[in-house]
């Protein structure tokens, strides 16, 4: 059985409560679309096309993560058809337990129709992709540690290894080459925003880059057409506390092994707001990381699977002995039902609880999926 909620788009701003109302079948470019004319917005992710209710439901990482929270953290409500049914409100006074689940426990607990979310002042960001040569990754990553420590919250970037697709600002000769990337967003002071991305540039020159203001919807579209319909999938994930020699070393080995201008690596920085949240006050189950290293398998020719897939599993094993055990279930596969209870942290055992409660029966179970606790 499958629940089509793509008639489900409806986004409503309201505003002068600073909220929107969220139907569970819209996507983030339509959230954004929804919010610009306000200057407002939530974390979402780094794809327009992204479903909102499946991003929210794992927890849910974007470029305003370290300034704003995960997508989780600004959920207010839920409105969720449960196993048998019924129709629940759930928030921080009804259905309280279910709502501590939703914040990060997946597709497990029901269907979301609508959410409600907080959403905060967003208008033009400064940022955008710069490319750098391979033999200046090393150097690049390092400042990249050190730099988001303590970097203010306004900033959102993350480096990401991407073979330079054929874009006007890429030099033609070196079109089809990989390149370690870093994509930046400030929401702060675009003045202080072009001299802390020029910090960068003191680091390595970059080979290409398309870097100034910009909506941040413009931002959060930049790389859809890497990403069609009918793509074969295959990802990774691991969440980091530090990023170690080592760790780059083990980047450096299989990034620029990327097969194909669809495939990357993304290392996306949580501390920040991210932070502010108590472990255990939401499902998502690893508050302790500062970065969440997600490999991203996308090819269009199946007769290429073996090859790809292996890309991915060599780059994830090559990464595990520098990461905590359990990855963002936003990027797990389906061989990853072994480590469920890594990927959901400290939080497993009351999610199987919650999960007793509101599905006995496991009809929810196409996805990371929680088992309902034994009586």
């Amino acid at each position: 059985m499958v629940a089509d909620l793509s008639a489900l788009t409806q986004v409503v701003i309201d505003p002068s409560t600073s909220t929107a109302r969220v139907g569970g079948g819209a996507t983030w470019g339509m959230f954004n679309e929804a919010g610009a004319p306000y200057g407002l917005a939530t974390t979402g992710g780094i794809i327009s096309t992204t479903g909102v209710g499946g991003l929210t439901l794992g927890g849910g990482i974007g470029y305003l993560t370290r300034r704003y929270g995960l997508s989780c953290d600004n959920l207010i409500s839920a409105d969720v058809v449960l196993a048998d049914g019924s129709l629940v409100h759930a928030d921080e006074t009804e259905h309280a337990d279910l709502f501590w689940a939703l914040r990060g426990g997946g597709g497990n607990f029901g269907i979301v129709t609508e959410f409600e979310f907080r959403v905060h002042p967003v208008g033009d960001i400064f940022g955008g992709p710069m490319f750098f040569e391979l033999s200046d990754a090393t150097n690049v990553l390092r400042f990249f540690r050190e730099f988001i420590a303590e970097a203010p919250r306004e900033y959102g970037g993350f480096p990401a290894w991407q073979i330079a697709p054929p874009l006007p600002f890429v030099p033609e000769n070196r079109v089809g080459e990989p390149f370690l990337a870093l994509v930046s967003c400030w929401t702060g002071d675009m003045g202080k925003g072009e001299r802390l991305l020029a910090r960068f540039r003191e680091v390595a020159t970059p080979v290409a880059q398309h870097v100034g203001p910009m909506p941040y919807a413009a931002l959060n579209s930049a790389f859809d057409a890497l990403v069609p319909r009918g793509l074969q999938h295959y990802w990774k994930a691991v969440f980091v506390k530090d990023l170690t020699d080592d760790a780059i070393a083990a980047h450096l080995e299989h990034g620029p092994k990327v097969p194909v201008v669809n495939s990357t690596m993304h290392l996306y920085p949580i501390n920040g707001a991210c932070h502010d949240v108590a472990p255990d006050a939401t499902a998502f189950g690893h508050r302790d990381a500062n970065f969440a290293c997600v490999i991203a398998g996308m090819w269009p020719d199946p007769a290429q699977n073996e090859a790809n897939i292996r890309w991915v599993r060599d780059y994830y094993d090559a990464l595990a002995p520098f990461s905590e055990q359990g990855g963002y279930i936003n990027f797990a596969s389906d061989d990853d039902q072994r480590r469920v209870r890594e990927n959901f942290g400290a939080g497993y055992a009351q999610l199987a609880e919650i999960k007793r409660r509101y599905d006995p029966g496991n009809l929810f179970h196409h996805n990371q999926n929680v088992l309902p606790a034994s009586d």
